[in-house]
């Protein structure tokens, strides 16, 4: 399967991932012929790509965790961040408040069962390797977001060598992260061109989700410490405290990474979203400048930029699918590709573990030259 952005998917593709609205409950059925009309409805909704079957690739990639426990999370998320915008709202009637506290407690519980579940689920799979990107539709996003941030942090983590009581506050950090914008108003939080104004608004999520947060016995320090600095870099450029490498918590070096990363690839209400490689490219970049060098090298090993069934380019000018990826080196797959000569068409795999002077240069969603399209259909 492919993920392709919905203004590139062709009639008559099949959907590879089920899709579901924010209740959980499933809008597209896997497997369902992509025709134009769905296609203009999915992408009003906010969805602007979606993981295709096609005669390209017909090899279903596995998820980090089952669908049902990222479903269950991310309603879990939802009805924090809802409790918890209520209770800050709420005016000062005695009965309505402690009714609040209670929901606000029982939603805490909730998120710490769900955060154990997903970092048993995680651990049994140590060896495990990002190679999918997680659809979000604009009316769900920052709770998606705030689960796939969740994921790829416990991914992270575990590579890093975390103990388990130190990836429950990671999950529970990473899923609450963004609390502080449930105290922003959603016009400016998903406006595309803000002022400076509204820029600095948008940055005190962090110290409003922190002071919202740093009264609460139920919700440990170091998940409060994520929520206040996974904006902060590690060369003092960050907000809200403008925190160097030392001054900054290790878990919230790694939501650091993970935030970024996610917003990248999934895109966001402000941003149209990037391929993984471009990316690992700007993680890569700014290691040692925003994020900690060493989380960011680990994480870029653990994500996969081009799963099998990719289109891609190298920089000799071939076109290619992505046929095998080998461990530790993502980067460098195994990639069929056709050669068109005089007199013949020639099929050939090409291994970039040993192309050492061949590079995968970007990402296509369908084959320039059709004289030879079909030959690079599934086999």
């Amino acid at each position: 399967m492919r993920l392709v952005p919905i203004n590139c998917i062709k009639e008559n593709s099949y959907l590879a991932q089920p899709l579901y609205d924010g209740e959980g409950r499933i809008l597209l059925k896997k497997g369902v012929n992509l025709n134009e009309s769905l296609l203009k409805k999915v992408e009003e909704i906010g969805v602007y790509s979606l993981y295709i079957m096609d005669e390209y690739s017909d090899q279903e990639i596995e998820d980090i965790i089952k669908p049902q426990m990222r479903i269950r999370a991310v309603k879990t998320i939802k009805d924090t961040f809802k409790t918890f915008e209520q209770s800050f709202q709420q005016n000062q009637q005695s009965k309505k408040i402690k009714q609040l506290e209670q929901e606000k407690e029982k939603q805490i519980g909730s998120l710490k069962d769900v955060s154990r579940g997903i970092v048993d689920e995680i651990l049994s799979n140590r060896n495990i390797m990002i190679n999918l990107v997680d659809i979000k539709s604009l009316d769900n996003y920052i709770y998606e977001h705030s689960m796939s941030t969740a994921v790829l942090s416990l991914v992270l983590g575990i590579e890093l060598g975390l103990n388990k009581n130190e990836l429950y506050d990671l999950c529970i950090g990473a899923m609450l992260h963004d609390i502080g914008k449930a105290f922003i108003p959603k016009d400016i939080l998903f406006k595309e061109n803000r002022d400076k104004k509204e820029q600095l608004l948008v940055q005190a999520h962090c110290q409003k989700g922190y002071n919202y947060l740093k009264d609460n016995s139920e919700i440990s320090g170091l998940v409060k410490i994520i929520v206040l600095q996974h904006h902060e870099h590690v060369d003092g450029t960050g907000y809200p405290s403008g925190l160097r490498d030392a001054q900054i918590n290790k878990l919230a070096k790694i939501v650091a990474i993970t935030d970024q990363y996610d917003k990248l690839t999934s895109g966001s209400p402000s941003q149209k979203p990037v391929p993984p490689h471009e990316a690992i490219e700007y993680i890569m970049g700014a290691a040692g400048r925003y994020f900690d060098f060493k989380m960011a090298r680990t994480f870029v090993h653990k994500v996969v930029p081009y799963p099998i069934g990719t289109l891609v380019k190298l920089s000799n000018g071939d076109v290619g699918v992505v046929d095998e990826i080998f461990d530790k080196f993502p980067l460098r797959p195994r990639v069929r590709i056709i050669r068109q000569n005089a007199n013949r068409i020639e099929m050939e795999f090409i291994e970039l573990m040993k192309e050492i002077n061949l590079v995968i240069e970007g990402i296509l969603h369908e084959v320039p030259n059709v004289s030879v399209q079909h030959y690079l259909k599934t086999r």
